[in-house]
């Protein structure tokens, strides 16, 4: 027994535990399972009936971790001065056809197991969804997907809050209108749940959070050159538009794209919690930090497999594209990954939404992100480079882009070229070049003009990348003269009716960030330089 809670606690768990043999009865409690990301409902039932020799059943489909938390529970029951019930213990957890996973079943399975053998009278039991592991000793340990759950607890009327582990407290806090009443060991659980005392609920912090982890400790000034990198960069941020960067090695690509985030709205609370549950269901939320104020970067190695990029396994889990949501997808040498493992991001970069499929059961994931990528433009990277001559045959050049296939350039909106940095530039003599806070302002204001755009549209088109082909026709109007550009464009360099949209697009949100009402001959040309650069490197 933990000597925290002080020998009245003791003495209250073990008058219990004297007693518990006065009747026996069919206990019932609330708590969830994660089914992906989704926070999925179980009731756990605890019948305890006399029988001549001792024995545990945990039946409603549980995997293996759920099963071995009946021993977790034993010891635990025991180690905090409760009894351990001599007689046939049934534990269902229904519904029977749902899939049960994890270790969070421990607490509400013990509790359970304290009220079916009158150990533990249910005050408020009917109220609460309780999850959590245990420790041998009875002590709670963290779980995952906290925020999922207390999301799904809110949305049941009839449960007051959630009893969870002093751990995750912080995490589940960052949903208002429930009680979250954080426990550190399976005693002090009961003496809450049987009234003997109270516990304040854990609470909100969004405000504080936001403030506290929303900060960057990268700039955009610390770029030295690459101007017109720049630029396609504020668009694409304006916009949302994805993006390609093709230069030689040491040029700055991977230096610019990490600056990305710091140019971009900060995430707002319903984007933040949208984000969070996904690294609160997978347990890799940062340590002490219950909620992320920043935009993700995501900037998996080459080396990944499909299901690690847009998720699969069994059962399913969220994949790079989804711990992406909401900010920043960045593949480094991207002729380098694997050509089928690119081609499997094709449909989610349409949609915003990954769907895992398997035999029983279809699991659909968020993937709403923009996506960043560099290239060399040849296997020794320095085709472009004036400076250094490149020794790669056409055949092997052509071998090494092949690897990004046509479909897939057609779905990123801008394609820019990043060359090597010049001496002086980088030892700063010439003048400092734009820095975050003046890219921010141009992204705000582009982002003021689409607000109002689309404020009576469909709900999932908030920005210029995200327009419908209908919504293309009616907000990128062209000029006669304009129309003529294009059309000679579209002609010269054999686009596709998506790249025709996708420079229509990119067009409009250059106008945005000129505040101008209309798309003029400057705003279309500029959008056309976006799409001919990759023209010339994969033919």
């Amino acid at each position: 027994m933990p000597s925290r809670w002080g020998s009245s606690l003791l003495s209250f768990s073990l008058c219990l535990g004297a007693n518990w043999g006065a009747e026996h009865m069919l206990a019932r409690l609330k708590t969830f399972t994660l089914l992906g990301i989704e926070a999925m409902p179980v009731d756990v039932e605890v019948d305890i009936s006399p029988a001549a020799m001792p024995k545990t059943i945990l039946v409603g489909l549980p995997d293996t971790a759920v099963k071995e938390s009946t021993h977790r529970v034993e010891r635990a029951i025991v180690n905090s001065g409760f009894t351990r019930p001599h007689d046939r213990v049934v534990i269902n957890l229904a519904p029977g056809d749902l899939p049960k996973q994890a270790a969070s079943f421990d607490l509400p399975v013990a509790l359970g197991v304290l009220a079916g053998s009158g150990q533990l009278i249910p005050d408020r039991l009917e109220h609460y969804a309780i999850v959590g592991e245990l420790a041998l000793e009875g002590f709670t340990r963290p779980v995952k997907g906290a925020l999922s759950i207390a999301i799904e607890t809110a949305k049941n009327e009839g449960l007051r809050g959630i009893v969870l582990p002093a751990e995750n407290a912080g995490e589940a806090a960052v949903v208002e209108g429930i009680e979250v009443i954080p426990v550190e060991s399976l005693a002090q659980a009961v003496a809450f749940m049987a009234g003997e005392i109270d516990i304040a609920p854990a609470p909100s912090r969004l405000t504080e959070l936001f403030e506290q982890f929303s900060i960057y400790d990268v700039d955009f000034g610390d770029v030295r050159g690459q101007e017109s990198a720049k630029r396609a960069m504020t668009l694409a941020a304006a916009g949302r538009h994805n993006l390609i960067m093709i230069g030689p090695p040491g040029s700055g690509k991977t230096m610019l794209a990490k600056r990305m985030p710091t140019v971009l709205p900060q995430l707002g609370a319903p984007e933040s919690i949208e984000t969070t549950r996904i690294y609160s269901a997978l347990g890799q939320l940062p340590s002490g930090q219950p909620l992320l104020a920043r935009r993700p970067f995501r900037s998996p190695h080459h080396t990944i497999s499909d299901a690690g990029l847009v998720g699969g396994g069994s059962p399913p889990s969220p994949g790079e594209i989804s711990k992406a949501h909401n900010g920043i997808l960045f593949l480094d040498e991207l002729p380098e990954f694997n050509r089928k493992t690119l081609e499997v991001m094709r449909q989610p970069l349409e949609d915003g939404v990954v769907t895992i499929s398997r035999a029983l059961r279809s699991t659909t994931f968020p993937a709403d992100f923009m996506l960043i990528a560099a290239a060399n433009p040849c296997p020794c990277g320095y085709r472009s480079d004036p400076r250094r001559a490149c020794n790669c045959t056409p055949p092997q050049v052509e071998k090494y882009m092949s690897k990004i296939s046509g479909p897939l350039m057609d779905r990123i909106d801008i394609h820019i070229e990043v060359p090597a940095v010049p001496f002086d530039e980088l030892a700063g003599k010439s003048a400092a070049g734009t820095n975050s806070q003046a890219m921010r302002d141009d992204v705000a204001r582009a982002r003021e003009a689409q607000s109002d755009r689309f404020s009576d549209g469909p709900a999932d088109v908030r920005y210029n990348a995200q327009m419908t082909s209908r919504q293309v026709r009616e907000f990128c109007k062209l000029t006669t003269t304009c129309q003529q550009m294009l059309r000679h464009s579209v002609e010269e360099m054999g686009l596709s009716a998506r790249a025709h949209d996708k420079i229509l697009r990119v067009a409009r949100t250059i106008a945005d960030v000129a505040s101008a009402p209309d798309i003029n001959e400057e705003h279309l040309a500029e959008a056309i330089g976006y799409r001919s650069l990759d023209r010339d490197l994969w033919t």
